[in-house]
């Protein structure tokens, strides 16, 4: 038999991203004004169709590829010449056009604006091969030198970080990560000397050491942590510089671009990742590297961490957005592939519709949960957030990132399951979505680290007060019908909000952290479902009973009594389990130290 008769596969359609989106179109009616939203949409529904059509096409081209590096000519003269491929550059070009992160600081829409930007964010993520990255770095040091850079800076670098002109737009990278601690960046090696020189854009340094992570490493700057204090004081001892990539940092666009070692930075060689392959993510050594001081000496932590809280949130839309993408796809393919003798849709069979409505549960939730957090962030930086709504945001955004990175994967699996062998091939797309949100667990923290940060503000009695008081004025919303028709899952609720209250409570047990982490997550992602399901109902939407259930399921099949359970372990004969799982992991013998 020929290839090209017999039974002939229906090849799915996947219509437009932002109208057939299952959240989106119905979230942003809730905390967006109605002229607002009303601009917006038609640039929305614009982006969903060129998402599936023009951005997807490009972004699975052949012009797309892995950056290649030469670091020597044929004089052995060192060069380090990286080269990007055409798509890469152009799909930073698009973003850059479409407005991010521009968006975020022309401010247009106010606390809004941020809220509009991440949609876009969303929408596009899982066709743009993580260009976000860089985005989300540029994002953040536009915001660095907003707060605090010099007047220089403001005058002729910021202005290109949130440029809409691909011609004359930077991008930024971040450098933080070295070889001694990761994370960890009390062991940072790289330091920096006053040189003494005069400089417009501020106190001039010179940077010598090692970067082991520089992800964005085609970027015409970077902020970088390095040590102006002793080793002893750890990250008290550190400061926040600008690094020009290249040498002069500012210059016409007919001058010649400057060599890549213009500025004695040398790229030693590029990560070989799982994932995020056209990404430029390299190792870095810094020999006499001229950077300028952003904001004051010893303040390096405090000062980069807008960046931080920025590329967080960046981190958590980039996993719903992957995940968006994924079940767009297997929702599509339920539409056409028959079964049973090709009698039956995949969409009217009930075994497989509610394997597609679980993953459908993850993404409501989690995306719910970040535009929450995200619609603070834009409060935040337009200075009408209240005390406990900036207590709030500290407390979410490692929170925001960690849950929907551990959710978002597994549920990426799920979806591309729910396409059998169709699922598991390259051209659907499943596989490089998959691969670069993996990355979301780990860049810019892991699950622990983020946890660990979550503590630091959780301890603190005011930031679990502003939650939990937040948490129990959106339940006492309720109107008391549907309080009484969700009783039961209200009251799980209430008990998880219990259980956080005395999580974080001193002395901390100590392996609370994580599930007192993923507690959070679950509580906050059911009170922003619980919130929406109340508007809908009280504003009587047509989607009123859906978004009502969605809240039950959540509570019931998301995992929140899990999640309670996990607390109350971590927190019974502590030293036992330790030693017991140093024995399950290294062998009988082994006995924690801590």
């Amino acid at each position: 038999m020929r290839i090209e008769t017999g039974f002939q596969p229906i090849p799915f359609s996947e219509g437009n991203a932002y109208v057939e989106d299952p959240v989106l179109p119905s979230l942003l009616k809730r905390p967006l004004p109605s002229s607002v939203l009303q601009e917006i949409q038609p640039d929305l529904v614009r982006l969903g169709s060129e998402v599936v059509t023009t951005l997807r096409e490009l972004s699975g081209s052949k012009k797309v590829h892995p950056p290649t590096l030469l670091q020597y000519d044929q004089w052995g003269r060192r060069i380090d010449k990286l080269e990007t491929s055409e798509g890469w550059r152009e799909l930073k070009a698009t973003s850059q056009r479409e407005g991010l992160p521009a968006i975020f600081y022309e401010r247009k829409y106010g606390a809004h604006s941020r809220t509009y930007g991440f949609a876009k964010v969303t929408i596009m993520v899982g066709d743009t091969n993580e260009i976000f990255c860089p985005m989300s770095m540029t994002d953040g040091t536009a915001r660095v030198i907003e707060l605090t850079g010099s007047p220089s800076m403001k005058r002729d670098i910021y202005p290109r970080l949130i440029s809409r002109d691909p011609a004359y737009a930077f991008t930024s990278g971040q450098w933080m990560t070295e070889r001694p601690g990761g994370s960890d960046v009390s062991l940072t090696e790289t330091t920096a000397t006053n040189s003494n020189k005069s400089n417009e854009y501020g106190p001039q340094y010179t940077l010598d050491g090692v970067k082991w992570f520089s992800s964005a490493t085609d970027s015409e700057v970077s902020v970088a942590l390095a040590r102006t204090g002793t080793l002893k004081q750890g990250s008290r001892g550190l400061s926040l510089f600008l690094v020009p990539l290249r040498l002069p940092l500012v210059r016409n666009s007919s001058d010649p671009i400057p060599s890549p070692t213009s500025n004695n930075i040398l790229v030693h060689r590029l990560k070989n990742k799982i994932g995020t392959q056209i990404l430029p993510t390299a190792e870095l050594t810094l020999e006499s590297t001229e950077a300028y001081l952003i904001g004051e000496l010893g303040l390096g932590i405090k000062n980069i961490s807008p960046v931080l809280n920025i590329t967080r949130l960046w981190s958590a839309t980039a996993s719903i957005g992957n995940l968006r993408k994924c079940l767009a796809i297997a929702k599509s393919y339920a539409k056409v592939r028959a079964i049973q003798s090709g009698t039956v849709l995949l969409k009217d069979a009930p075994i497989h519709v509610e394997q597609l409505a679980s993953v459908n549960l993850v993404y409501r939730a989690l995306t719910h949960f970040t535009f929450g957090v995200i619609g603070l962030l834009g409060k935040v930086e337009c200075g009408t957030a209240t005390q406990n709504e900036q207590r709030r945001l500290r407390m979410l955004t490692p929170v925001a990132k960690a849950y929907c990175a551990e959710k978002a994967c597994a549920a990426m699996e799920e979806a591309m399951a729910a396409m059998g062998g169709a699922g598991y091939m390259e051209e659907n797309g499943f596989g490089r979505s998959i691969r670069d949100a993996l990355v979301e667990k780990i860049w810019e923290g892991t699950i622990v680290v983020l946890a660990l940060d979550l503590t630091r503000s959780a301890t603190d009695p005011a930031y679990t007060d502003a939650f939990i008081y937040w948490a129990k004025s959106i339940i006492a919303s309720c109107p008391d019908n549907l309080h009484q028709k969700l009783s039961s899952e209200i009251n799980i609720l209430n008990d998880a909000i219990t259980e956080i209250s005395a999580a974080y409570t001193k002395p901390l047990k100590t392996i609370v952290p994580r599930p007192a982490l993923m507690l959070v997550g679950a509580i906050a992602s059911n009170v922003y479902l619980l919130e929406h399901a109340i508007w809908s109902y009280t504003t009587t939407e047509s989607t009123k009973e859906l978004d009502v259930e969605v809240f039950r399921r959540w509570i019931l099949e998301g995992g929140l009594e899990a999640a309670i359970q996990s607390v109350q372990r971590a927190k019974v004969d502590v030293e036992s389990r330790i030693n017991t799982s140093s024995a399950l992991v290294f062998g009988p013998d082994a006995k924690s130290k801590l």
